[in-house]
């Protein structure tokens, strides 16, 4: 029998203050109004960006867990075999995946929920469904998706994002550049479509990460996730040891670069095509070829290019 989705996740004592206040609640406009922030690590997440956004908030901020998910039932450990120590002529230790949501306070206490960890792989939607009663439970009015998707952009310019929201005027100031396209879907996408059918507010940003670099450590893609996800949320989280890695891997991106002229020549057109287009655009932050806009089947293209280089990256069964 398959599980209900309550039973896919355990509350922790750490909960209880936000149950509490929300049990209490008799309209909706008492609700406490928390966002709700993830950054599910899997195949939409080009250089980690995502997860390396919220384990830099975990590492910087005061937080605790307020509840865990059963990762047991959700995720596939022979398509992303967790590693285990070995030592001599025993095992010593076993790196489980971890899918857990934290409570944490920004640089002004004020507090917010991080859900940060493995992509599920299976019952997306009981999963779905377990968030969302969390969203309901614990008093949600906001979720955010943090994400990375690779794009033809140079790093040497700066890092651009496609933002998406179940209503326009969540991201009002944020251009929209293509149409209708069918891109693979991430557990990340249903949460936001399931949460707008359910009338709550669910957003997110996809940094847009060099193609080049889409499997390497990308920390300026994270640092610029930090400032879309304060711009969005009225959040103040901290950046500077991203902004401080960032600066560190673009030097080293660049003595690489530098060793190849065709990676050179590469890059070169990639900055002219960007310049073309933000001169086009007056400062629009997407690249296109030619000054233009992408079009869905090379978005796509991209997408799958990303994906089926993930896949054969992992370990085979």
């Amino acid at each position: 029998m398959a599980q209900r989705p309550e039973e896919l996740v355990e509350l922790l004592p750490a909960a209880e203050p936000f149950l509490a206040r929300e049990s209490a609640v008799t309209d909706p406009s008492q609700r406490r109004g928390l966002v709700l922030v993830h950054d599910l690590g899997g195949d939409f997440d080009a250089a980690s960006a995502g997860s390396l956004a919220g384990a830099h908030l975990l590492a910087a901020l005061p937080h605790e867990v307020v509840a865990r998910f059963d990762v047991d039932s959700l995720v596939d450990y022979r398509a992303r075999r967790p590693r285990m120590t070995f030592n001599s002529d025993h095992y010593e230790a076993f790196a489980a995946p971890e899918l857990q949501l934290y409570a944490a306070e920004d640089d002004a206490g004020e507090t917010f929920l991080l859900l940060h960890g493995t992509e599920p792989d299976y019952a997306w939607e009981r999963f779905v469904a377990a968030v969302a009663h969390l969203v309901d439970r614990l008093g949600v009015t906001s979720v955010v998706a943090l994400q990375a998707i690779p794009m033809p952009v140079p790093h040497t310019r700066p890092v651009t994002v496609t933002a998406h929201a179940t209503r326009r005027q969540l991201i009002e100031p944020y251009p929209v550049y293509w149409g209708e396209m069918r891109i693979p879907g991430s557990v990340s996408a249903l949460l936001e479509l399931r949460l707008g059918e359910a009338g709550v507010d669910a957003l997110g940003v996809a940094a847009h990460v060099p193609h080049y670099l889409a499997q390497a450590t990308y920390p300026a893609a994270s640092l610029t996730l930090i400032e879309h996800l304060e711009r969005l949320t009225g959040l103040r989280l901290p950046g500077e040891a991203l902004r401080e890695a960032a600066e560190a891997n673009r030097t080293e991106i660049d003595e690489q670069i530098a060793r190849s002229s065709d990676n050179t020549a590469v890059v070169a057109a990639l900055e002219q095509q960007y310049d073309s287009f933000t001169a086009a655009r007056e400062g629009s932050d997407l690249l296109g070829s030619g000054g233009e806009v992408p079009s869905a089947d090379e978005i796509g293209a991209e997408f799958e290019r990303f994906l089926a280089d993930q896949d054969r990256r992992r370990p085979g069964e």
